[in-house]
């Protein structure tokens, strides 16, 4: 088996920084009134600013393909073209289309590039994780020399207001003050735009610093928990989904099928146990301690999490002081599957880490919970 290195990262977020009080005019007022959720929801998550791929008139300026593209572009110099790309694994939520894959799309960009081999990794926070997890196995194996994986978004055109004009227009005829459903609601201010990207070798690079990728380990709970973040179906009484292609098209305006919805009851229940039960797993598993990581890198949905997830593994014996925690989620936002590559870029090119460094990497993932781990060695 050979060694793996992330030996480059690069991101790109589109447009300019939004602070919360432009959020609305970016995304458009339902029913023409401020959301009732916005205030509740800033606080918790802490979120200072984002990044939307919009214009103040709710018009796109970058698909996602484009974002993964441009994060890509950056890997790319005289050492590594793209005619040398040899595997192109990208992970997203949110894609452009149903069919071609995202990663069929985001190689149409590559005019440069040769035949590559492609993966496409589909899902919510973990899709990222799992297009860097084949990556990563296609160069242990010797399968290929390299990789460049991706984690990108473009989910503020899914957000926008006019996406639920129909539901509202349902509503009304029900209530005097029709409302959006809060498991809709509030995701309009937790999610934003941009796209991360690593190249992965199987040497490092002898004039700067490389991140070996020591391991990467995976934990579904599928099979004991219901759906918690979805879209593109409705949830029915008994916790199964109901496919969009089962409703009347008249439906998916009706009742915003195509929206992304979160069960708050059921996050709340279940991420942060399952998350800690999962990482014991992984670190026994690989009989790594906690005092042995340098840094830890928790993609978390909102604030909300942060000291609850700390006081979660320490019931389990995971106890990693919040000082060697690194996150940026408040100048970012939760960009889903680009997250963890955004912490890990900027980290790696911060100046920071030091030979020897040990980064573990935890990114969880509510759609229907699963849990991803990666541990990093800076050489």
């Amino acid at each position: 088996m050979n060694p793996v290195y992330i030996t480059k990262a690069n991101k790109f977020l589109p447009n300019t920084p939004i602070d919360n009080d432009q959020m609305e005019t970016f995304l458009g007022k339902i029913n023409e009134a401020a959301s009732r959720a916005k205030r509740v929801v800033l606080r918790n998550n802490g979120i200072q600013t984002r990044y939307y791929a919009l214009d103040t008139q709710g018009n796109p300026t970058h698909t996602n393909t484009e974002l993964t593209y441009l994060a890509i572009e950056g890997l790319l110099d005289d050492r590594f073209r793209a005619e040398d790309i040899e595997v192109l694994s990208c992970g997203t939520s949110t894609p452009d289309t149903l069919l071609p894959s995202h990663a069929a799309m985001v190689h149409g960009l590559l005019r440069g590039s040769g035949v590559v081999e492609l993966n496409s990794s589909a899902g919510v926070c973990n899709s990222g994780m799992n297009a860097l997890k084949f990556g990563y196995l296609s160069v242990k194996a010797g399968n290929s020399s390299n990789a460049v994986c991706t984690g990108s978004e473009r989910v503020s055109t899914w957000l926008r207001a006019n996406k639920y004009e129909n539901e509202i227009q349902t509503l009304a005829l029900l209530e005097e003050h029709p409302i959006l459903a809060f498991k809709k609601d509030f995701l309009r201010f937790m999610l934003s735009d941009g796209a991360g990207a690593f190249l992965l070798e199987n040497t490092p690079l002898p004039s700067q610093d490389s991140l070996q990728i020591m391991w990467m380990e995976g934990y579904s709970y599928a099979h004991q928990l219901e759906a918690c973040m979805y879209a593109g179906g409705e949830k029915q009484s008994d916790g199964s989904l109901k496919a969009w292609s089962d409703y009347a098209p008249e439906e998916w305006l009706e009742y915003s099928i195509f929206a992304i919805k979160q069960d708050v009851k059921l996050l709340n229940e279940n991420i942060l146990v399952k998350g800690a039960e999962s990482m014991l797993v992984a670190l026994k598993k690989h009989d790594l301690s906690a005092e042995e990581i340098t840094y830890f890198l928790p993609h978390i949905s909102s604030n909300y999490f942060k000291e609850r997830l700390y006081e979660e593994l320490k019931k389990v014996g995971i106890d990693i002081p919040l000082d060697r925690w690194f996150m940026n989620l408040t100048k970012v936002g939760n960009v889903g599957s680009a997250s963890p590559y955004l912490m890990l870029e900027e980290l790696f090119n911060s100046g920071k880490l030091q030979k020897g460094d040990s980064l573990l990497l935890s990114v969880p993932e509510s759609g229907r919970f699963s849990y991803s781990y990666a541990l990093l060695k800076v050489v």
